[in-house]
């Protein structure tokens, strides 16, 4: 595996001193750096920190080279190939620390990168940044994105910081699950289909038949996976087909679109920090079922949504979006529904497309959201 050993960009004969540990000559582009082992780049944080690693975090693996572009390997044509951007999203967070920014900036300078948008924030002696960047002019050749993703690696191991970074023209792959409810599903193809939401949606899975035929409409793969709530080995045993669909599929991250089961422990830290949820906003007060007649009958004021990552405690993972609006003793029950599913559909994409566009980092239970 190629790895660069310095990227303090001193100049050497007007070359950065890190492309000369690569002996590389100016204008000179590589075809193809060998390398032993895959990168995960777009797929989760790296860790550069030496300490024991936790219980690993099972992540779906989806059918990318370890650029994150696609596998197909069949050539572009010449127009398709012009047409092509070469652009990506890195995210990274670290300890607050002189110099992070620079030594990021200095980088991707350096490897050719251009900047084209940053966002950064700090809290708590935590620091968080989003870069987008074009990497169309990278001086080793646009093929040879392991080159950059080794340079950031440098750089990491300095700041002990953890990282990602993801490939804009590959798109990510969402798995719908759902119950009886549909306007959180409705929606999700609608916007997939108008092109507002850039994501594939190969596969719709329910523990109901009755959806089917919305699947049949998009023309999206159904499946139907029933199963005992109260019984445990029912429930691993779903769990466990629904985990092989998803790797069939190459899964990037999942949706409950009003899905009404409660994952195991198990499942929830082996989709952690991509399995999108979404309820209403009267959790905890009031909890369990018919919750908008007893808001009806408490008389409130206002009614929301949240969209979060699902985690083992129900309705307690890190939030995403949230939204609200005003109610008044003039709507019925019916009303507050109608509000509450339009709140649901408005908060649910707005957490997928920030997610399907890199803008969110998780920090303990908390999320850090680079808005657009």
């Amino acid at each position: 595996m190629v790895s660069l050993t310095t990227f303090h960009l001193k100049q050497k004969a007007g070359i950065p001193l890190a492309f000369n540990k690569l002996n590389l000559k100016p204008n000179v582009k590589i075809l193809a750096i060998p390398t032993s082992k895959h990168s995960k780049a777009g797929r989760k944080l790296h860790t550069s920190a030496t300490t024991t690693p936790n219980k690993e975090t099972v992540h779906i693996p989806a059918p990318t080279k370890s650029n994150g572009t696609s596998t197909s390997t069949s050539p572009q044509s010449p127009s398709k190939q012009q047409e092509r951007e070469y652009k990506a999203t890195l995210l990274v967070k670290c300890k607050d620390a002189k110099g992070v920014v620079a030594s990021l900036a200095q980088l991707l300078y350096g490897l050719g990168c251009n900047i084209t948008q940053s966002d950064q924030f700090s809290e708590d002696d935590m620091f968080f940044q989003r870069i987008e960047l074009d990497y169309s002019d990278l001086l080793v050749g646009v093929g040879n994105t392991i080159v950059l993703e080794n340079g950031v690696e440098e750089v990491a191991r300095r700041f002990n910081m953890e990282w990602r970074i993801a490939y804009q023209d590959r798109v990510k792959k969402a798995a719908l699950l759902v119950s009886k409810l549909d306007h959180c599903l409705y929606d999700l193809l609608i916007r997939r289909e108008s092109g507002e939401l850039n994501i594939d949606i190969p596969i719709i899975i329910s523990n109901h038949p009755s959806l089917e035929s919305v699947a049949d409409k998009f023309e999206v793969d159904f499946v139907h996976l029933p199963v005992d709530g109260k019984n445990p080995t029912d429930k691993a045993a779903q769990e466990a087909r629904l985990d092989t669909l998803l790797q069939e599929k190459g899964i990037d991250f999942l949706v409950l679109a009003r899905y009404m089961q409660i994952f195991s422990k198990d499942f929830c830290e082996r989709h952690a920090h991509h399995t999108i949820n979404i309820h209403h906003s009267f959790l905890p007060a009031f909890e369990g079922g018919r919750p908008y007649h007893r808001a009806h009958e408490r008389g409130v004021k206002i009614i929301g949504a949240t969209a979060h990552y699902a985690t083992a405690e129900l309705d307690a993972g890190p939030i995403i979006a949230q939204d609200v609006t005003r109610v008044s003793h003039r709507d019925g029950v019916k009303d507050l529904v109608r509000k509450g599913r339009d709140l649901e559909r408005l908060v649910l994409s707005r957490a997928v497309r920030w997610h399907i566009q890199d803008r969110i980092i998780v920090h303990n239970n908390k999320t850090v959201v680079f808005e657009e």
